[in-house]
């Protein structure tokens, strides 16, 4: 059972809720565990066509549970392997086949916003505030995820915001390429789950080659003629077929993804 995340269905959509207000969400390390456990479940589920991310009442995520650190994180080795239960939680949410959707309300630092980052579209609401203050407690964010964050936000606004350590507001966040766009406070779930109803629309595979043909744009490696194929392989597909059916008769399709 899961204590400090919770699931919440909303129609063809999940809603995962990070869920230990007292402490403003901060992520310690068996709330990493459950968030991979959440994310690794849904993709199991059937007729899922998109997951939400948000924080318990009014904040998304406050960073790391620093209290945790003297115990589970106190040796370069004992780092590493705090730091793999973190990978697998972020890499869970990065590489969902469906299309994710991070709603920030309040604080987004440290690690709340590495799973901003890892998320596929983010909003926020207008009193959002960002930022990785890591460097202030002497505390290097690694590889892969100091990746993520530059393939985001390039390298140069990566290092202003490890090294200035700056907390920065919503309209900054936007400007940085960090979220989408900044709605009123009281109207980012109505939004995100707006958002999940558009997903939910269009068809799963062509949502799921597109997740995977923009992740190929990321690597450096010269395109193949496989990767080429791969941007009409959909065609072969029952929901292609249905696509094309529904707009000649001039209905709304019923896609299965397959």
């Amino acid at each position: 059972m899961l204590k400090q995340v919770t699931l919440t269905r909303n129609g063809n959509s999940f809603v995962v809720e990070l869920s230990r207000p007292d402490r403003l969400n901060a992520l310690g390390l068996e709330m990493w565990r459950e968030l991979a456990e959440a994310i690794e479940g849904i993709v199991k589920t059937p007729d899922i066509r998109c997951v939400i991310l948000r924080g318990a009442e009014g904040n998304f995520a406050a960073g790391a549970d620093i209290a945790e650190f003297a115990r589970e994180r106190n040796s370069p080795a004992a780092a590493a392997r705090y730091g793999k239960e973190i990978d697998r939680a972020l890499r869970a949410i990065r590489d969902c086949p469906l299309p994710t959707i991070a709603a920030v309300e309040g604080v987004c630092i440290g690690g709340g916003l590495q799973i901003a980052i890892a998320c596929d579209l983010r909003i926020g609401g207008t009193s959002g505030r960002y930022g990785a203050p890591v460097g202030k407690i002497g505390v290097v964010m690694p590889f892969p995820e100091v990746a993520y964050l530059v393939e985001v936000v390039g390298h140069a606004v990566a290092l202003e915001i490890l090294l200035e350590g700056r907390v920065f507001d919503a309209g900054e966040a936007v400007a940085k390429g960090l979220i989408g766009r900044a709605i009123d406070d009281a109207k980012v779930m109505e939004e995100a789950i707006a958002m999940a109803r558009r997903i939910e629309q269009g068809a799963p595979l062509s949502h799921r080659y597109h997740k995977k043909l923009v992740r190929r744009c990321l690597d450096p490696q010269p395109l193949t003629e496989e990767d080429y194929a791969e941007g009409f392989a959909v065609c072969a597909s029952e929901d292609y077929a249905e696509g094309i059916r529904a707009f000649l008769e001039k209905r709304k399709p019923v896609f299965k993804g397959k």
